[in-house]
Formats: structure tokens, sequence, C-alpha cells
């Protein structure tokens, strides 16, 4: 199983990215897919999920995201994406991507995703 992650990069406050999330080894359509982000000293906390289809194909935000990012996915192409608009210097992080089975009650917590990418990193400068 592998999940790849790319789209990071260095941006300014108010400028938007798209990170990306490929999918390898697994029937994609099975599971949710989410993001989380860790910043230094911090523990790595939700930022948004796509529920599998049969479970609704809903999305699922952070508070400090809603209204900024949209998570999408493409099951043809395996790959999550997560569009960051209007980008802040508090959402500097290393963003990652993972995948999870777990029921939709656990679906905003890490512990409960399986698969891991290796983590993108993303700076928005102020």
């Amino acid at each position: 199983v592998q999940l790849q992650a790319c789209g990071g990069g260095l941006v300014q406050a108010g400028d938007c990215l798209r990170l990306s999330c490929a999918a390898s080894g697994v029937t994609f359509r099975n599971y949710h897919m989410g993001w989380f982000r860790q910043a230094p000293g911090l523990e790595r906390e939700f930022v948004g999920a796509f529920s599998r289809s049969g479970s609704g194909g809903r999305t699922y935000y952070a508070d400090s995201v809603k209204g900024r990012f949209t998570i999408s996915r493409d099951n043809a192409k395996n790959t999550v994406y997560l569009q960051m608009n209007n980008l802040r210097s508090e959402d500097t992080a290393v963003y990652y991507c993972a995948a999870s089975q777990i029921a939709l009650s656990g679906i905003t917590y890490a512990r409960n995703y399986i698969h891991w990418g290796q983590g993108t990193q993303v700076t928005v400068s102020s």
C-alpha cells in the first residue's frame, strides 16, 4: 500500500494550493480518505475527510478550515485532493493523506487511519 502526497510549497498568505494524494495497492473506493497536518511541536490534527461511496461520499472539515479548504476524490484515478484557498500563516504544517475503513463516527481521528502518505510541506508566509 502506498499513498503519495504532493503539491506542497511556499506561498504567501491569501494564496492557494492544491494537494494531491495518489493511492496504490488498495481498493481506493472502499476507503475513507483523510487529510491531517502537523506543525512543529504540535500534535497531528484533522483537516478534512471524504468518506467512501458506500458511506455516503460525504465530506468533513475541521472548523479551522471550513469555507477555505475543499476535499474531493476521483475514484477512477485513485486520488484524493485538498484544495486550500485563502491560506493563512497558521496553516503552515506538514500535510498527510491517510486511508481508513473505520465507522464514520471515527473519521476525524488519526488513530483510526491505517495507511499514511509521507507528508508534504506547506509553508505560508505572512
